[in-house]
């Protein structure tokens, strides 16, 4: 049986996802918006949690930081972990935190060796605390910082050294080759690819300033045709792995995300069953 597909979670849809039967749907949310006491968000999470599995995709602890990761924020970690069972929890290749300062974004990690370091002792941090394997996303690229070396480098040497597993998000693989320059068959050859245990499909858009020389992941549009292509080549070398649709703006309706989330199904599902490409 192949892996099974799902969709990012948001408000606007709880009644949707909480009343969905899709066979296999899972749902994936950011931890960040429910490390609440309690109220109507922990409550929706809960009845829908009793239906569906879940994956907590983490986006503020600042893994690719000089500072450590906020134990306070480690220890929310734990209770969500605790409460709901998550199948998978992941965080990212990124920084967002410094002296005590919190950016409300995704900041680029510069591929030196000093970075490595530093990112292998926090998600050693953050594992020993969770109890956990994380999964690290590869993030989105538009320019070079000085890189001591490739990302695929890092990752891999990140994976060896503290266990942990890779998100593969092939929107961000594709828009990182197209700024760059740079194959993504050549990233897929360099990394462990046993260790991927999810993989993200979402949309970009061209820079308003740029146009197409410069792509935005803005998690805004649908899967572009070229990143199902690449999705395509993606699961037919590595094998099919549990498949997010995400989308965090401009948000359609649940069945729409449902419908790009079937589409992601049937791909899994060739590469299992090869006659049903043309089911």
């Amino acid at each position: 049986m192949s892996p099974f597909a799902g969709v990012s979670l948001k408000p606007e849809h709880f009644r949707s996802a909480l009343d969905a039967r899709a066979d296999g749907l899972w749902l994936e949310v950011h931890p960040e918006n429910y490390m609440v006491e309690g109220g109507p968000r922990l409550r929706w999470l809960d009845a829908i949690r009793a239906e569906h599995p879940l994956s907590l995709h983490g986006v503020g602890l600042s893994l690719g930081g000089a500072d450590r990761p906020d134990p306070e924020h480690l220890e929310r970690w734990v209770r969500l972990i605790e409460r709901y069972q998550p199948e998978r929890i992941s965080e990212h290749l990124a920084w967002s935190a410094l002296d005590d300062v919190w950016f409300a974004d995704l900041l680029p990690v510069p591929m030196t060796r000093m970075a490595l370091e530093r990112f292998c002792r926090n998600v050693d941090i953050m594992q020993t605390r969770l109890g956990r394997q994380v999964l690290i996303e590869n993030p989105a690229r538009y320019l070079r910082l000085g890189d001591e070396c490739d990302e695929a480098e890092f990752l891999a040497e990140t994976v060896n050294r503290t266990g942990c597993g890779l998100l593969l998000d092939v929107n961000n693989l594709y828009i990182s080759a197209h700024n760059l320059d740079t194959d993504p068959a050549h990233w897929l050859a360099r990394i462990p690819q046993d260790a991927i245990g999810e993989i993200h499909l979402a949309g970009h858009e061209p820079d308003g300033a740029l146009g197409d020389k410069l792509l935005i992941d803005t998690h805004g549009t649908d899967v572009d045709d070229s990143v199902w292509a690449l999705f395509a080549r993606v699961i037919s070398e590595i094998g099919p792995r549990p498949t997010l649709i995400e989308r965090d703006a401009n948000l359609p309706t649940f069945e729409h995300l449902m419908a790009e989330r079937s589409l992601a199904q049937r791909h899994l599902d060739s590469v299992c069953r090869p006659e049903a490409a043309h089911a």
